[in-house]
């Protein structure tokens, strides 16, 4: 059987590498010849995520003509890819990327840094702010005010607390997609749901479609649980989702689930369209694939004359296709571990049941202080604040960049956590490992890849402002120093993306 997941066609391949921006060469420096410019060129796509590991790339006459090159050129390209472990091939199965033995695959998420090590180090680690006070403790005295009445039971509500169900679903109608409170399981986080529905529609080894690059955590998770994962690349820049990849993937390997970010994406920040929603719940529909959508970041927009487009389950209301998944954890507080589920009733019923084997329920008294702040309108002015701050980090964090840093390079989203930054060449790797020895802590791109993809990358949540955010570019900037001068952690990373 082929060990590939999904194709790209010669022209694709072809405008791919047309688009990549060469580095200015220096005095005397000499052109590599064809065959290894065209085999530089792959890799680099490889490292970036743009061609995906486990991508079928043309047959080499198919590539030379679309290039307008020899056979000869694209045979010593692919024979010099497959010696430095970037492509394997098979007789009549044909070639596909791959990542070399000596790139492990990230071997954990983004977990928090311990308290005890705030005081020296930056964090940029986690994409999450402090509470929205007096939001928090207003919350929790309304949430002991209701307490009394489900004192008395045995606390445990496998579905979620009535009143939240109900409330979350109401929130959902005022959104134009009706909904019943029969469609809305309350869980603990949004991590928990997508835990949840990975166990319920699939076992291990069955494929599930990531975008690439994807949130680190859930990716993980998808490890853990033994399911296969299969890349597919964002657009350029923050256009949304590639459609005609996506088709392609959905088409070719009839992944079991698909799981997408739409609206601010982690960790590019990327807002999918209308028209990409529409025919993203079209493709699937007709692939038999149950569309995974995470919302956590729905609610961070930053320009409220804008408009957000209509979420992805506004295009499936049955809820047959397209599962959400929500959470406060981003848009209030990520202490605050509550999560749910909108699907059809007959899934909601089935989350449910299997739930008695999982953790029973969610703290009541989180999903209370919640209910409240939906009730109150506590909810609102809380977002609005997270809004406001979020959105003076960002510009503090983009401003401190490009003054100490020039030469990363990356795009402003108008809204969520965080700046996918592509770090100057430089691996971001070292830079996560030399970062810890200067007092900033960052993850490296291939963390959000899959098999070692996004080197070259690393991701900044703007959670800190100010002269926070001005001592963590520098922090950065001394970083980046030191991996240009060699002084990076040892290992078998490369220091920059072009041998």
């Amino acid at each position: 059987m082929a060990q590939w997941t999904s194709a790209i066609g010669s022209a694709q391949l072809a405008r791919l590498l047309t688009s990549q921006q060469d580095r200015p060469a220096g005095p005397g420096t000499r052109r590599p010849p064809a065959y290894r410019a065209l085999a530089d060129g792959i890799r680099l796509l490889v490292l970036e995520g743009r061609v995906p590991v486990a991508t079928r790339l043309p047959a080499e006459r198919e590539l030379a003509q679309a290039l307008s090159v020899s056979r000869t050129t694209v045979a010593a390209a692919y024979e010099a890819l497959r010696g430095e472990g970037y492509l394997e091939s098979r007789r009549g199965a044909g070639s596909w990327t791959a990542g070399p033995a000596g790139n492990p695959l990230p071997a954990r998420g983004l977990e928090p840094l311990p308290p005890e090590s705030l005081g020296s180090m930056i964090d940029l680690g986690t994409a999450a702010l402090p509470a929205p006070e007096p939001w928090l403790t207003r919350a929790v005295r309304g949430a002991l005010d209701e307490l009394p009445p489900y004192a008395h039971t045995h606390g445990d509500y496998p579905a979620g607390l009535p009143a939240l169900r109900t409330m979350i679903a109401e929130r959902y109608t005022a959104h134009g997609i009706p909904t019943m409170p029969e469609q809305i399981m309350v869980t603990t986080g949004a991590m928990g749901a997508i835990d949840a529905i990975c166990h319920l529609f699939a076992g291990q080894g069955e494929r599930v479609a990531v975008e690439s690059p994807s949130y680190a955590n859930i990716l993980q998770l998808m490890r853990e649980a033994g399911l296969r994962l299969v890349p597919v690349a964002m657009a350029d820049r923050l256009a949304g989702w590639d459609l005609d990849r996506w088709r392609q993937v959905l088409r070719d390997a009839a992944p079991r689930l698909a799981y997408v970010v739409a609206d601010f994406h982690n960790p590019t920040g990327a807002l999918a369209d209308e028209e990409q929603r529409r025919s993203l719940v079209d493709a699937a529909r007709s692939a038999g694939t149950v569309l995974v959508v995470d919302e956590t970041m729905t609610e961070l927009y930053f320009d409220r004359d804008r408009g957000m487009p209509r979420r992805v389950c506004a295009f499936d209301p049955a809820g047959s296709t397209v599962v959400t998944v929500g959470s406060a954890s981003k848009a209030f507080w990520a202490g605050m571990r509550i999560g749910w589920v909108r699907a059809a009733p007959d899934v909601i019923r089935s989350l449910v049941a299997a739930r008695a084997y999982a953790d029973l329920g969610t703290p009541v008294v989180e999903q209370l202080a919640v209910n409240w702040l939906l009730n109150t309108g506590g909810w609102e002015e809380a977002v609005e604040l997270r809004r406001c701050q979020a959105r003076e980090n960002r510009d503090a964090l983009v401003t401190a960049l490009r003054r100490e840093l020039p030469d990363w390079e990356f795009d402003v989203p108008d809204g969520g956590l965080t700046l996918w930054v592509k770090a100057g060449g430089l691996s971001g790797s070292r830079l996560a490992a030399v970062g810890e020895r200067v007092g900033v802590r960052v993850p490296s791109g291939p963390r959000f890849g899959v098999d070692g993809a996004f080197e070259g990358y690393v991701r900044l949540p703007f959670t800190v402002g100010g002269a926070v955010a001005d001592e963590a570019a520098v922090r950065l900037a001394a970083a980046a120093r030191m991996v240009t001068d060699g002084q990076g952690a040892g290992g078998d990373v490369p220091r920059t993306l072009i041998a």
